[in-house]
């Protein structure tokens, strides 16, 4: 008779504070006593007192590609891994959920930073934004700026004030306070304060968060929360999606979270941008041929808070080949290159939504045989701007945009 397969032993996940042992509730301290397997950093394990006798193993660096092997390695024994407050609020349990499986986890969380941050300021956590800068570049704090605005940025380390100030001032957020609470839970707390515009204070403790009061300076481009950005917000040589076309293609391309786009074509870049800010999770890839508009592009991507958005240095469409399956895309330039419009709407999965602009005749040729062969909407948008004529004020018409937008069918 053959041996009933094992049932791996469940994680524990321990989350623990500043405050070390002494804030650890009864579950949590029998979960660490019990355990034959202790892993964690090393701030978190020299944390726990002599009576927690397993086996104490550092985590690795890189982390995440450690883990499976980590795992498999004490396999069959009790692991309890330590976590820095809540473990699945951009900690530990999520990379262990998603390599183990979340019926393997058994959580014990903590109060969290942002739980201590909030009952220190006062502050509503419901109303109050996040953004974590733990193994994220500085610039993706730029998206969550606006004035009036709580925000509160979790630190990679001592040195990441004074860098949140620099870009505050950079991105016309001078007069916005700022205040860094530091060793939040412990009995070593301390908040240091002051503005962007004059951030006093050399490096503290590299255990710490920030705490920002958004004020824009009045000079400052105020950019908003939807697609249509000033054209200004743009570095750009006049391959540029004009701000009331570029509304009315976001709003044709209908961003959803968690999806991702090619934006084919992508000139300065401002459709992948501008997808990329209507929610944290969305994703965007821009195909680019000129190295020089590429670099444009990632400059972009970077001022206006998305510096995630990937960019492609490859002509249309042999460059799309290996790019993983879009829920989306946008081709803003190079409609005439052989095959392309097919190679996209090949490209897109069931539920996919297309949309191409163009203003030339041969291009607008091609979306009419396109629209005719799969549906969809076809229109003509056309801005005009009051100019001065003489004494008078007039219409300038800018050139009109044909776009054609459609959804793929979904195939049974």
């Amino acid at each position: 008779m053959s041996a009933l397969p094992r049932t791996p032993l469940p994680v524990t996940v321990v989350g623990i504070g500043a405050d070390g042992w002494d804030g650890l509730a009864a579950p949590a301290r029998k979960a660490l006593h019990d355990a034959q397997v202790l892993i964690g950093g090393p701030r978190q394990l020299d944390l726990l007192p002599p009576a927690c006798g397993g086996e104490r193993v550092p985590w690795p660096s890189p982390l995440r590609p450690a883990v499976p092997g980590l795992m498999a390695a004490h396999d069959g024994r009790r692991i309890a891994v330590l976590a820095s407050g809540d473990p699945m609020f951009y900690g530990i349990g999520r990379t262990l959920a998603e390599t183990l499986g979340t019926d393997r986890l058994h959580v014990l969380p903590h109060p969290s930073s942002l739980a201590y941050a909030c009952a220190r300021l006062g502050w509503p956590l419901e109303d109050t934004t996040t953004v974590s800068l733990v193994g994220r570049p500085l610039d993706a704090l730029t998206a969550a700026l606006h004035h009036g605005r709580r925000v509160l940025v979790l630190s990679a380390d001592a040195t990441t004030p004074a860098d949140v100030a620099r870009l505050l001032r950079a991105r016309g957020y001078g007069p916005t306070r700022v205040r860094v609470l530091e060793q939040l839970g412990s009995e070593h707390e301390n908040t240091l304060d002051g503005t962007a515009a004059h951030w006093p204070h050399t490096p503290g403790a590299p255990l710490n968060l920030i705490a920002l009061d958004c004020v824009r300076d009045p000079a400052a481009l105020r950019l908003g929360a939807v697609p249509g950005l000033p054209d200004a917000a743009y570095e750009h040589d006049g391959q540029l999606t004009k701000r009331h076309v570029r509304a009315a293609t976001l709003a044709a391309l209908a961003p959803a979270p968690g999806e991702l786009l090619w934006d084919v074509g992508g000139g300065s870049g401002s459709i992948g941008v501008e997808w990329m800010r209507t929610h944290p999770s969305c994703r965007a890839i821009a195909v680019e041929r000129s190295p020089e508009r590429a670099g444009r592009i990632s400059r972009n991507a970077a001022a206006l808070g998305v510096p995630a958005l990937r960019v492609v240095t490859a002509a249309a469409p042999a460059g799309l080949g290996e790019l993983p399956v879009p829920d989306a895309v946008f081709i803003g330039g190079g409609l005439t290159a052989p095959g392309l419009l097919d190679t996209c709407w090949d490209a897109l999965p069931g539920g996919g939504r297309l949309v191409a602009n163009t203003v030339t005749l041969e291009s607008e040729a091609l979306l009419a045989d396109h629209y005719r062969r799969h549906g969809g909407d076809l229109v003509k948008l056309s801005v005009a701007h009051a100019v001065p004529v003489g004494g008078f004020t007039g219409w300038r018409q800018a050139m009109a945009v044909t776009q054609w937008s459609v959804t793929k069918p979904v195939r049974p």
